[in-house]
């Protein structure tokens, strides 16, 4: 088996039940997901994410991923927007699933392209919104996608890179540092 052929996802065509084959960008068209038999095709677009950046003090809530991929570096609470949804709510649902707290008011904070990788189905780009709110009450536990969750002190974010989760954290740790710096 080709290392191509064995990056190709695993799941079947909607339309005859086929592996589907996924297709490499080319300058005419992005990349594809296709069925070499009945060549139903899908682009292959990224995927929408919100998170909410819950800051205490000089602090910020961070997360112990508890499933692949990334299990056990730092995360945001957040997540993939359900259809339908808006993005301060996407981020809103994913803080509450994942810590069992709220905020009040969020503040936007910035937009970050990364990629996530999905085993027997490749990395796709992922197009990520964050929030920054501040915490009022209530103690965090880590749920659904997060194994602990945990105060981190803003300090000490720079010295803590090889433990993200994701490439684009330290740019959004800088601008949440930023946001911290202006009040």
């Amino acid at each position: 088996m080709t290392a191509a052929r064995a990056k190709s996802p695993t799941f079947p065509c909607v339309r005859c039940g086929r592996p589907v084959r996924r297709a490499p960008a080319t300058k005419q068209r992005p990349r594809t997901i296709a069925c070499p038999r009945c060549r139903y095709l899908l682009y292959d677009y990224p995927r929408p994410a919100a998170g909410v950046l819950v800051v205490k003090g000089d602090a910020v809530l961070l997360l112990r991923r508890a499933h692949t991929p990334r299990l056990g570096c730092l995360d945001v609470p957040g997540g993939f927007m359900d259809a339908g949804e808006s993005i301060e709510g996407a981020a809103r649902r994913e803080l509450r699933e994942e810590t069992g707290l709220t905020v009040g008011a969020l503040k936007p904070l910035g937009f970050y392209w990364d990629t996530y990788d999905l085993p027997g189905f490749g990395k796709f780009p992922t197009m990520n919104w964050y929030f920054v709110g501040k915490w009022r009450r209530g103690v965090p536990v880590g749920a659904d996608d997060a194994a602990s969750a945990e105060w981190v002190p803003l300090s000490r974010l720079p010295r803590m890179k090889a433990e993200y989760a994701w490439e684009h954290m330290p740019e959004l740790f800088a601008a949440l540092r930023k946001w911290a710096k202006r009040g």
